[in-house]
């Protein structure tokens, strides 16, 4: 993962700095650290520091191209701007496709509404953990089958994105932990996601895998990095088997690809 080092702020001729690591694109995860005791806002928002100066950002995938960063210290508080680079992302447009699979019947809305609070819900938990420090390992072996960004548009009509990463294998191929973690959530039928399996890595940043056969581990199970926790499946509404695997900043939908390596 590269590091960057944003330009030191200069504040009463003292050197105020913070370092962000990741990758200055949409869809990407910031990893921070200042020195200890300052406070830090993004566009004028609280961010949550560590004792020891850590904190994390999360931009989706149609994030501005340009926030403010403030530092705050006893000396004062200047901003930095963070610049971000545009992406563009595969879209695929699909005529003559039966309206059924447009949009969900009227009889499923409800459990829809009650498995987004449930996922709402878990990715909303602002816990004290520092797990997403870590160098994130992928979750599955196994082909790529869909990349983060890509959409579909049906009769002329835009579908969500994709906001997880598609790894194809059979029923049954180990799911193992990207990094240390507490299971916050596990269903094993949601509608659109089947078994869904959601881990907290702490400062709101979460993993959630979906169409899972089953899970391993159950709420509240504390996880370490390569633990298996569950087994791909073609739960929920697929075509096929596999692991789509998502990443959260509270509500921002993060690319997984950026935090692990790339795979040859």
């Amino acid at each position: 993962m590269p590091r960057l080092l944003l330009a030191l702020l200069l504040i009463s001729g003292l050197a105020q700095a913070v370092e962000l690591e990741g990758q200055m694109v949409q869809g990407t995860l910031l990893r921070g650290q200042v020195a200890p005791g300052t406070q830090v806002r993004l566009n004028d928002k609280p961010i949550k520091v560590s004792a020891q100066g850590h904190f994390v950002l999360g931009f989706g995938r149609d994030a501005a191209l340009e926030h403010q960063l403030s530092l705050i210290d006893s000396r004062g508080s200047r901003p930095q701007t963070i610049s971000l680079n545009a992406r563009e992302y595969d879209i695929q447009r699909i005529e003559g496709v039966a309206q059924k699979y447009v949009s969900p019947p009227k009889e499923v809305t409800e459990r829809i509404a009650r498995d987004n609070r449930q996922i709402g819900e878990a990715r909303a938990i602002n816990s004290d953990r520092l797990d997403f420090l870590q160098d994130f390992i992928w979750p599955a072996e196994g082909r790529v089958s869909g990349v983060y960004g890509s959409q579909r548009v049906f009769n002329g009509v835009p579908k969500r994105p994709h906001f997880g990463l598609d790894v194809a294998g059979p029923i049954g191929t180990a799911v193992v932990a990207p990094a240390d973690a507490v299971v916050t959530l596990f269903v094993p039928d949601m509608y659109y996601s089947g078994g869904t399996l959601i881990l907290d890595h702490g400062f709101g940043v979460s993993s959630t895998f979906i169409h899972l056969s089953k899970s391993l581990v159950k709420v509240g199970d504390e996880v370490k990095q390569g633990q298996k926790i569950a087994e791909i499946g073609n739960t929920g509404r697929v075509t096929g088997p596999h692991l789509d695997w998502r990443i959260n900043w509270f509500g921002e939908r993060i690319d997984p690809q950026l935090l692990v390596p790339e795979r040859h």
